[in-house]
C-alpha cells in the first residue's frame, strides 16, 4: 500500500503535529499495521494506524463497538483507583465522523490508537517468571472487566468457542467427507468420539452464575498479546482485541496455557517432543489467580485446567475438520498439513489428561494460600 493512501487515511483522525515518518509494521497476520510519526512542538508522536481485515470480521462497525466499550471500561477503572491508564489499556483516536472506525472510497475499515512505547511483545517464553508475568496480565485483564456487563457484547466471529457446535461442525463434515478423506483416518475420528464429553464441558454450564459466569473475554492470550514494561519487567497492557466478546474465563485461561505449556510447535509432526511443561503451567497459573482474586469463582478457579483439555480438543477438532473438508479454512504451507496439526493437538491433549489430576492438585494449593 503506498504513502499516499496511508496519508489520505490518517487525514480522517485527530492526530496531534505534523506527520513525519510512516513505517509498516509486519509482524501480525491479520491485519494490516503501520506506525506513524507526527511531530509537534519538537516532540514526536507515535500511533499506529491498522486496515481491519473484513474477510476475518466481517461486521466491523460491532467489532470497534465492543473495543471502544472495553477499553473505555478498563481506562475508567485504573482512573477511579487513580492509577494513569495511558499505558496500561490502548488509546483509540476518534476519526472525522465521531467514532473509532474510517471507512475508504474502497469500503476499507480503518482505526487507530496511540502506541505504546518502552515495551516489547514477547513471541517467546524466555522464563517461568515472563510466563507468570504474562498469566498475571491476562488475569488483570479479566479483572478490570469483571463487573462489565458481557452480554452486551456482540459476537464478533459467532460460535467461535461453542465447542458443543464445534462437533457438530465436525460430524457433518464426517457424513459428506467432500474431500473423500474419512476412509484414511479412522483412528484419528474415533479419537474425538471417545472425548465427546469435553464438547459440553464448558458450554454446558456457560452462563449459570454459580458454575461459570459469563465474562467479557479476550479469546486470543498468546504471550505476545500481553505487552511487557521493558523497565520493570511487568505486564502493562492487553492488545489485539478485536476478539474481545462475550465467554468464558476457562477458554481465555486454557488457551494460553495449552500454547504456551507446549514443549513443539502446534505443527511439529514429531509426536515425542510433544510434552506439557509443568513448570510453566504452574508460573503462568500463579500469575493469573493472584491477578483475578477476588473476582472469580471458586468453581471458575477449580475448572482452569479443564480449560486446557477443551482448548486442545476443540482446536485438534477444528484442524482435523478441516481436512476432511479439503482444507479450505486454515491456510496450509503442504498437502496433509491440517492432519499434522490435528494429530498434534491430539497428543499434547492426552499429555494433558495424563497430567490433569497433579493439576488440580496444584490449584487446590492455591485455593487454600
Amino acid at each position: 500500500m503506498n504513502q499516499n493512501t496511508i496519508k489520505s487515511v490518517a487525514a480522517h483522525f485527530s492526530f496531534s503535529g505534523a506527520l513525519a515518518n510512516i513505517k509498516e509494521l509486519t509482524a501480525g497476520n491479520i491485519n494490516v499495521t503501520y506506525r506513524l510519526t507526527y511531530t509537534k512542538d519538537g516532540l514526536p508522536h507515535q500511533y499506529i494506524i491498522q486496515r481491519i481485515n473484513t474477510n476475518a470480521f466481517k461486521d466491523p462497525v460491532s467489532l470497534m463497538d465492543n473495543v471502544g466499550k472495553v477499553t473505555s471500561h478498563i481506562r475508567a477503572s485504573y482512573q477511579a483507583e487513580g492509577i494513569n491508564p495511558d499505558r496500561r489499556v490502548l488509546t483509540f483516536v476518534p476519526c472525522d465522523n465521531g467514532t473509532l472506525l474510517y471507512t475508504d472510497p474502497e469500503g476499507g475499515a480503518w482505526r487507530a490508537y496511540h502506541y505504546v512505547d518502552g515495551v516489547t511483545a514477547y513471541d517467546q517464553i524466555e522464563s517461568a517468571d515472563l510466563f507468570r508475568e504474562a498469566g498475571r496480565g491476562f488475569g488483570e485483564f479479566q479483572t478490570r472487566l469483571s463487573d462489565f456487563p458481557a452480554a452486551e457484547l456482540a459476537e464478533t466471529i459467532p460460535g467461535f468457542h461453542n465447542t458443543a457446535w464445534r462437533y457438530g461442525a465436525f460430524l457433518r463434515a464426517i457424513e459428506e467427507d467432500t474431500a473423500d478423506r474419512v476412509a484414511s483416518i479412522p483412528d484419528d475420528i474415533a479419537f474425538f468420539h471417545e472425548r465427546k464429553e469435553l464438547a459440553h464441558a464448558i458450554v454446558s454450564k456457560l452462563g449459570h452464575p454459580d458454575l461459570l459466569p459469563l465474562r467479557v473475554t479476550h479469546n486470543d492470550t498468546k504471550l505476545n498479546n500481553v505487552l511487557i514494561d521493558n523497565a520493570t519487567g511487568k505486564a502493562l497492557c492487553v492488545i489485539d482485541l478485536d476478539t474481545v466478546m462475550p465467554g468464558s474465563s476457562l477458554y481465555d485461561y486454557g488457551d494460553a496455557v495449552r500454547y504456551g505449556a507446549c514443549t513443539a510447535a502446534e505443527d511439529e509432526p514429531d509426536l515425542s517432543k510433544i510434552d506439557f511443561d509443568m513448570t510453566l503451567f504452574k508460573a503462568f497459573t500463579e500469575g493469573f489467580v493472584s491477578a483475578t482474586e477476588g473476582k472469580l469463582t471458586e468453581t471458575e478457579i477449580r475448572l482452569l485446567p479443564l480449560g486446557i483439555k477443551v482448548i486442545a480438543y476443540e482446536l485438534a477438532m477444528r484442524f482435523l475438520t478441516d481436512y476432511i473438508n479439503g482444507d479450505v479454512y486454515f491456510k496450509t504451507n503442504y498437502e496433509g498439513h491440517n492432519l499434522v496439526r490435528a494429530r498434534a493437538q491430539m497428543k499434547l491433549l492426552t499429555v494433558v489428561e495424563e497430567k490433569y489430576e497433579e493439576m488440580c492438585v496444584f490449584i487446590e494449593k492455591i485455593l487454600k494460600k
